[in-house]
């Protein structure tokens, strides 16, 4: 599985489609038998990350927003999704066989090599 991350307007999208997932490939934080997902982070605004780690590890490619950047949620609740969505991403980090993260359009490959499947 390859993890692409990186905060909004990042390109991660256009990165994926260049690895070969266009974004008619790509669920978007549904989880179906298309081969990639997008917007990871919000699968555990309302569940945990126990509960669909197992479904993303079948994934060729996830894609997750960084929401920890920035100002600190107000409110509990987006607190704690903020929270469960780092740990999806270190736990999918963990386990994939590539992570890349974007910054400015620009691919920083973290975890092996997103070109080779």
């Amino acid at each position: 599985m390859i993890l692409i991350v990186g905060g909004i307007a990042s390109g991660k999208r256009t990165f994926a489609a260049e690895l070969g997932y266009p974004a008619c490939d790509m669920a978007d934080a549904v989880i179906d038998d298309r081969p990639a997902l997008r917007n990871a982070q919000e699968l555990v605004r309302h569940a945990e990350v126990e509960d669909v780690f197992p479904q993303l590890m079948e994934k060729d490619l996830v894609i997750a927003e960084e929401v920890g950047l920035g100002v600190v949620p107000a409110t509990h609740e987006d607190r704690a999704w903020r929270d469960r969505a780092g740990h999806l991403s270190i736990r999918l980090a963990e386990h994939a066989d590539a992570v890349v993260r974007m910054v400015c359009g620009i691919p920083v490959v973290l975890k092996g090599d997103p070109w080779v499947r």
